[in-house]
């Protein structure tokens, strides 16, 4: 589920600050009836011999090109440190889109599985230094560009992994499906989304002190690059003063390595026309490279999930994710369940406020998370039913809160149980060999 703004035709005549303003406006909110859902699942690749020890690029090489001789609906994709990725297409219905993504991960996981590598299903790689697989003019300036603060940016490149749920921007009218509800909703209940997915606390095989590390990292990427709008305003409006004020990445160039400013943002780009005037192309690709936590793109992308453990892990947050937005009663009470949560998070947009960060921090551990979790649920699952939803995904997501939701855990406790040694579930997330098992020990080489 992706859109343009750039158009052909047009795609390479310099564009002005009030075109700027006209084609995001237009073009990364497309409103109507909540109809489609996607997903895109990324995916840590490891060997199956043993999980610890860093794959190859040349390994990656040749896993990549059979993944890609397999027939497949959704777009697979590779990360800049080698992370796989599936896009599924636009499915008409939530089981839809979990049938066509399942059995494209089967297909994949066999062809990978034929050159001894599996997939892991974690936030962040809990064993390895960020290291870059693709090497290309767009990664070199986007390493270029991140590492002005700090190494987070590399890590985010390179060692991360999510669930993105894709869902549309609802209807123009206000109410639980309108757009400005949808919009704001996203951003209060991704913190709850953050807590109750967490499956990130290591980083070289230490503990970081986040629950989801992943996120951490996002917070650290700044504001400009990483962060949400502000709320103060309707969505079109937040996001395209979002988009202008936003530094640029990059100056792409048909030869040699692509300029990378030193703080110049698209609007003053708009002005200056140096080191050559803007076009529509760069502002489709400009807007690439912002990573809010909610990124409009026609539809809306929710990217604050970390990715999770074991072969359908994915299906639990895209389920309830959809539940929550797509079902107009669940809607309803979830905009109750998280409106008191506005208020602690404060001004500040996502994902650096309080809230924010004490979701990826604490996760369900935090007392009002917790209990707007069990409620999110509740709602999730009284929904799926109406979703059309089987009695396997409704099994799966009461399974998970049971699990996790109820007593306040995320897959992030699992595996540090695992680490400690003091794992009492009998099924630890991920399994036996895929987590480190000495405290300290420098496994990275």
């Amino acid at each position: 589920m992706s859109d343009s703004i750039g158009d052909c035709t047009e795609a390479r005549t310099a564009v002005t600050e009030p075109e700027v303003e006209a084609l995001v406006k237009g073009i990364c909110f497309k409103t109507g009836p909540p109809r489609t859902v996607g997903v895109e699942v990324e995916w840590l690749v490891r060997e199956l011999r043993d999980p610890q020890l860093p794959v190859t690029p040349e390994r990656l090489e040749a896993a990549y090109a059979a993944a890609r001789t397999v027939p497949l609906r959704s777009a697979l994709t590779v990360e800049p440190g080698g992370q796989l990725e599936l896009s599924s297409p636009p499915a008409a219905s939530l089981m839809e889109c979990i049938g066509t993504v399942s059995a494209d991960l089967a297909a994949v996981r066999a062809a990978l599985a034929a050159e001894g590598l599996g997939l892991l299903g974690v936030g962040q790689d809990p064993w390895h230094p960020p290291r870059r697989f693709l090497r290309e003019p767009r990664y070199d300036a986007m390493e270029a560009c991140l590492d002005r603060t700090g190494p987070a940016g590399r890590a985010m490149m390179c060692t991360s992994a999510s669930v993105q749920v894709c869902l549309d921007a609802g209807y123009e009218e206000p109410g639980p499906l309108g757009l400005g509800r949808r919009w704001w909703l996203a951003h209060q209940l991704g913190a709850v989304l953050v807590a109750a997915f967490a499956n990130s606390p290591l980083a070289g095989s230490e503990p970081t002190g986040w629950l989801s590390t992943r996120q951490l990292l996002w917070m650290e990427i700044g504001a400009g690059r990483a962060g949400a709008p502000t709320l103060d305003t309707d969505p079109r409006t937040a996001w395209t003063r979002h988009v202008l004020d936003a530094p640029v990445m990059c100056v792409r160039q048909d030869e040699g390595p692509w300029a990378v400013p030193q703080g110049l943002t698209f609007r003053e780009w708009t002005h200056s026309r140096e080191p050559r005037p803007p076009t529509r192309e760069d502002l489709d690709y400009h807007v690439t490279t912002l990573f809010p936590p909610i990124r409009p793109r026609g539809h809306l992308e929710l990217r604050m999930i970390d990715a999770q453990p074991g072969d359908d892990g994915w299906i639990v947050p895209l389920a309830v994710t959809t539940a929550l937005f797509d079902d107009p009663e669940a809607a309803e009470t979830v905009y109750r369940i998280v409106k008191p949560l506005a208020e602690r998070g404060g001004p500040l947009p996502a994902p650096h406020n309080p809230l924010w960060i004490d979701a990826a921090r604490q996760g369900l551990r935090d007392p009002e998370l917790h209990e707007a979790a069990v409620a999110c649920f509740a709602a999730a699952l009284g929904a799926l039913p109406r979703l059309g939803a089987t009695r396997e995904v409704t099994d799966a997501v009461a399974a998970y809160r049971d699990r996790h939701v109820v007593p306040g855990r995320c897959p992030a406790e699992d595996l540090l149980d695992s680490l400690r040694g003091t794992d009492l579930s009998g099924s630890r997330l991920p399994s036996a060999g895929e987590i480190p098992t000495t405290h300290g020990k420098d496994i990275r080489t």
